[in-house]
């Protein structure tokens, strides 16, 4: 029978969803190997065919490994929390926990047509209850902590408190908020509980403070950084605004080194690991303080502005101050005649978004508050203004300008006419960018001669002498908001109790989301939890944010472990089993979001002994991104620039005045348009006219992101409709390099679809019956089976799986030339092709008489290089020059009897035609050449 995909995949999903071929062993012989794919969020639009393709490469791999004898577990689940369903349930009315069933069924059914070998005994989705109970227990856990610098871990609060009992503040080197308090072990002891709670709070690894956030109020919730584009909603394209509020925070700065050391040890790409080291930002310098100068009553002469610097050595240059327009002193420095230009300065600055205020460095702009410092070390008087590149949360708000070092700082002095103090002689700093080169200081302050280490290490002295200053290591990275005013998210198990937060009790997990009658902010401006009737604490109310999208996929990867554990996130012996991901693929674009989130929660867990390890993936490879092969129409345009209903051809259009459109790809092949398609695609074509090339109409391409607004995206069951889903796993991979971005192009699939046809014809005669030899293979035959079984070895080892599919395709050729039928052949043939192409493969595996099912767990084929050893060469023969045929002769012959047996051949004599040759040239390996 010819090759019925259709039916063999539909038999081989059924017989691996009924037996569980996949589910992995918690307990093994073998070693363990955890391959991980970032799950998805599961959206109404279903997979389009670049979806699958970091998915599709895992599961080649998880499958090999499975054949090297390895324990695979290979999970899949769906981060089911999120804006896009909340924003449906506010536009119908309908819960968001039925469109995500709904959606996550669309996915499940896609995902188990394309026949990946996921372990689904272990989904988990992160908007079920027994879920998200465990991340409420981890956010638990978290509040729970505070981290001790000296131990360099996190610790448990009480061990905090102990300390305070018996030593009072004395001592405690620990990452907190500024403002804590010194006090003794007794004056610890009379404070009351709430004196003490509101002092924790500021230890806490998680913990409210009031911040500068992206608020979208159409949205009606604060926005991280990468979900706000040109200062409008990544989702929805509403507009977003700086806003102050009281958030849920997280602690991530106090991993912040060892978030960067830990880069050291991990297999990723180096880019990305660039882009981690860079948002968090490590730098060496001085912290310093300028006092603020007392003007009126409405300055504290105890104030001061902080700045941090990696350049303290510039500060006898700093002309002005900039401090953020959030800062929280912007108020009480703005002088009464400055006041319209602040506020209005601040109201242009709040449609900005954080993103966008450091990207705009061309752009001057800022307003003088009309407040002074003192700089500390001359005495000189230094004018404060604000200006939106300075941000409330980067540092201390505030940075010292050097017009004379620093190329914005000398726009902005420009602008505003502000003084330019040069500091160094440039003549003998050789280079101000790398200040330690040779170089002395040559000015009238006390760095007078001396060098870059030197002149710095005195300035640091000088500030620490006048309480002013200290040497400090920064990080650009702040601490992580943990809050989103919406309803489709974890519940944070808190109450509040006289104002301040409470955690509920562990027996109370989870807390579930209460049902609300609409999924809009409250009329007073409350979260939309707020419209929960009784849903109320016994001792209070409870916090109506809920967590971020990140919370749920921060530790997902343990829940795989031991995902129906109801006692633990996931139990010792799973944790100590599986200990980590070793392979783990996804986007890129999670590089500051979810993959750094990730590795915090995960050292925190580790400093807990709830996990073994310190990263949780090992190696991770970016997947490309499979972009759209859009197609375009040409609508004839009339003199007076108005569209009409007639289409010219792509080949044409330099001939007539024409405007493009985007057609929907499903109705092009080949890039010819089906016309009677077009014009059932909508109404308005109905009547439309064509001017043809060659009696066709050609559309033009285009590469572009795959989009629905473009019509470019190809559903991945129309293809394994029409090719199976073998054709479409193999065509993803063979589109190129899976780490490179690639177009679509379904025009090359059909080359694949008669590949997977040519290989099941191996296995059948010509009346497609099945038909194997016993027989022993010849060398030519063992030769292409050991050159595919070495080369995709070699290939899925080192992740090039594009290069494999064009291995497999030669062999094929190789194998139907030499009409090969040989079991021992074809039966390792179909073990190595399994993992790209399994259902064919498990059905050629049963018709070879192995029992069925088994084919997932074979042994991979030994590689013999013996059979790659080359033992006769194909000389070409010559007479007079002229090649005329081909002869097998043994390498191990010399010349002699090369000639003879030459010679001897019944073909060579029928070209000699009787005639004796003068002269016979043997050069061995490479010809034999006579001359009659």
């Amino acid at each position: 029978m010819d090759y019925q995909f259709k039916d063999i995949e539909q038999k081989w999903q059924q017989f691996w969803a009924d037996n569980q071929t996949f589910k992995a062993q918690d307990k093994s012989s073998k070693p363990k190997y955890y391959v991980l794919d970032m799950f998805p969020y599961p959206s109404g639009a279903g997979l389009h065919v670049g979806h699958p393709l970091g998915y599709i490469a895992s599961d080649i791999f998880a499958r090999y490994k499975r054949l090297k004898g390895f324990n695979v577990l290979h999970p899949m689940g769906y981060d089911s929390f999120g804006l896009p369903a909340e924003q449906y349930a506010i536009q119908t009315g309908q819960h968001p926990a039925v469109t995500t069933e709904a959606n996550i069924a669309t996915y499940r059914r896609q995902l188990d047509q394309i026949g990946f070998s996921f372990d689904w005994s272990r989904e988990v989705r992160t908007s079920s209850p027994d879920y998200y109970k465990w991340t409420q227990w981890i956010f638990m856990q978290l509040f729970n902590s505070w981290y001790n610098k000296d131990a360099d871990k996190a610790e448990s609060i009480d061990k905090l408190v102990k300390r305070f009992e018996q030593n009072g503040s004395a001592g405690i080197n620990a990452v907190c908020d500024e403002d804590i308090l010194v006090f003794s072990a007794e004056e610890w002891k009379s404070k009351t509980n709430n004196e003490q709670q509101d002092e924790l709070l500021k230890y806490r690894l998680t913990y409210l403070r009031e911040s500068t956030v992206n608020w979208c109020p159409a949205l009606g919730t604060v926005l991280a950084n990468d979900e706000v584009k040109d200062g409008f909603s990544e989702r929805g394209g509403y507009p977003v605004e700086q806003k102050k509020m009281m958030q849920w925070s997280m602690r991530i700065t106090a991993y912040a080194e060892r978030l960067l050391q830990g880069l050291d040890t991990i297999d990723w790409p180096e880019p990305l690991k660039e882009m981690q080291r860079n948002w968090i930002g490590k730098s060496t310098g001085a912290s310093v303080k300028f006092p603020l100068e007392v003007q009126e009553s409405r300055i504290n002469s105890q104030d001061f502005i902080e700045v941090f610097t990696t350049r303290v050595d510039t500060i006898f240059g700093v002309t002005f101050l900039v401090i953020a327009p959030e800062h929280e002193l912007v108020v009480q420095l703005t002088a009464p005649g400055q006041k319209a230009e602040i506020d209005a300065y601040i109201a242009q600055t709040k449609k900005k978004s954080e993103l966008d205020r450091m990207a705009d460095a061309k752009t001057v702009s800022g307003a003088f508050t009309g407040s002074y410092v003192i700089n500390p070390l001359n005495n000189e008087r230094v004018p404060i203004y604000i200006a939106d590149y300075v941000l409330a949360g980067y540092g201390t708000g505030a940075v010292m300008a050097v017009p004379s070092g620093d190329q914005r700082d000398f726009l902005f002095a420009k602008h505003f006419n502000l003084p330019i103090t040069p500091i160094l002689d440039t003549q003998n700093i050789v280079d101000e960018a790398d200040p330690t080169k040779e170089g002395k200081y040559i000015n009238s302050h006390f760095i007078n001669g001396l060098g870059y280490q030197e002149a710095t290490a005195a300035i640091v002295a000088k500030l620490e002498e006048l309480g002013l200053g200290k040497a400090k290591v920064n990080f650009r990275m702040r601490d992580a908001i943990f809050g989103r005013q919406r309803y489709w998210g974890e519940p944070v198990p808190v109450y509040f109790k006289e104002g301040l937060p409470h955690l509920i009790s562990e027996s109370d997990l989870p807390l579930l989301l209460p049902e609300i009658d609409k999924y809009l902010p409250t009329e007073t401006g409350e979260p939309p939890l707020g419209r929960a009737e009784g849903w109320k604490h016994p001792e209070g109310e409870y916090e109506l944010s809920t967590m971020p999208g990140w919370a749920g996929s921060s530790w997902y990867w343990y829940r795989y472990m031991d995902a129906q554990n109801q006692n633990a996130f996931a139990s010792k012996e799973a944790i100590d089993y599986w200990k980590d991901v070793d392979l783990y693929i996804g986007g890129s674009e999670h590089a500051t979001g979810h993959l750094l989130y990730s590795r915090f929660w995960n050292k925190f867990m580790k400093d807990l002994s709830l996990v073994v390890e310190e990263e949780p993936f090992k190696k991770l490879i970016n997947q490309g991104m499979i972009q759209g092969r859009s197609n375009f129409v040409y609508r004839l345009v009339d003199e007076e620039g108005r569209g009409t209903n007639t289409f010219v051809s792509h080949g044409l259009i330099n001939q007539y005045k024409t405007s493009p459109l985007h057609v929907d790809v499903n109705i092009v092949e080949n890039d010819v348009l089906n016309i009677s398609r077009f014009k059932q695609w909508r109404d308005e074509y109905k009547d439309a006219e064509f001017i043809l090339e060659n009696g066709k109409y050609i559309c033009g391409v285009e590469i572009e992101k795959m989009s629905k607004s473009k019509y470019n995206v190809v559903n991945p069951d129309d293809l394994i409709a029409r090719y199976g889903a073998d054709t479409l796993r193999m065509y993803e991979m063979f589109l190129g390099p899976l780490e490179q971005s690639k177009p679509w192009n379904t025009n090359g699939i059909e080359g694949v679809f008669k590949f997977l046809r040519k290989f099941w014809r191996l296995f059948h005669n010509d009346a497609w019956e099945f038909k194997v030899s016993d027989a022993e293979p010849g060398k030519a035959e063992l030769k292409s089976l050991h050159k595919i079984i070495r080369k995709v070895e070699e290939d899925i080892e080192r992740f090039s799986f594009n290069t494999s599919v064009s291995s497999f395709m030669i062999a094929i050729n190789e194998l139907t030339d030499l009409k090969c039928n040989s079991r021992k052949v074809l039966q390792d043939l179909v073990i190595v092709l399994s993992s790209y192409a399994p259902h064919i493969c498990e059905e050629l595996w049963v018709l070879l008489g192995n029992e069925a099912g088994t084919l997932s767990y074979a042994p991979y084929p030994k590689f013999n290089p013996a059979f790659l050893v080359e033992d006769e060469f194909a000389y070409p023969i010559s007479i007079n020059g002229k090649t005329k045929m081909n002869l097998n002769i043994s390498l191990s012959l010399e010349p002699k009897d090369i000639e003879a047996f030459v010679l001897a051949n019944a073909d060579v004599q029928r070209y000699l035609d009787g005639k004796q040759p003068k002269k016979v040239i043997v050069v061995k390996g490479r010809i034999v050449n006579m001359v009659v």
